[in-house]
């Protein structure tokens, strides 16, 4: 275990809180004009999957514990959870579905992921910040529309929705950044 001050704890960390180990699903520092800065951290119990929220002085001590990130191949999915392969060892992880939350919506057969892994056990994922997805339904353009400021719904081929620009057709392809689901440019192949 690690002491780290509570003001550089961020997503993906991993801390040990009274034992039991929590993956930081959001951490945000605020600065009131007056008081103590604070730090809130959001969190999942690892073990039993329950959001904890706490705060912190931004100086204060918490144990990070030692995770180590390793690069994992997604292979599939299953009723026993989602599979990952270790490029090296060929050794295999199955994480499940609430570990992995919503970004299961955008993991490709044979995406390249960062794993978290703790005592031999994923806890958390690191998708890449881009995927590439197609526009499987898309409305008409309406004559008149500028291009610059209205963006229009759109349905991707992993059934999220996401605004696109008036010119993205159905079936384009199309670069999603996999943090907010929000579309970043037409792909380049």
């Amino acid at each position: 275990m690690v002491k780290v001050i509570a003001s550089s704890v961020r997503k993906g960390n991993v801390l040990d809180v009274d034992g039991k180990l929590y993956v930081v699903l959001t951490a945000q520092n605020f600065h009131p004009g007056k008081g103590t800065p604070v730090t809130q951290v959001d969190m999942r119990r690892i073990s039993d999957g329950v959001k904890v929220s706490e705060r912190y002085r931004t100086t204060e001590q918490v144990e990070r514990a030692f995770v180590e990130d390793r690069e994992h191949t997604f292979l599939y999915e299953d009723a026993e959870g989602f599979h990952f392969m270790n490029p090296e060892t060929y050794d295999q992880l199955v994480m499940s579905a609430d570990d992995i939350g919503d970004q299961k919506a955008y993991l490709q057969e044979g995406m390249a992921v960062m794993l978290s892994i703790h005592e031999g056990v994923a806890i958390a994922i690191d998708l890449p910040r881009h995927v590439i997805l197609e526009i499987t339904e898309t409305e008409p353009v309406v004559k008149g529309q500028t291009a610059s400021s209205s963006y229009k719904p759109a349905v991707l081929s992993n059934g999220v929705r996401t605004s696109v620009p008036p010119h993205i057709q159905a079936g384009t392809r199309v670069v999603i950044a996999t943090e907010d689901g929000s579309y970043v440019e037409r792909a380049k192949d």
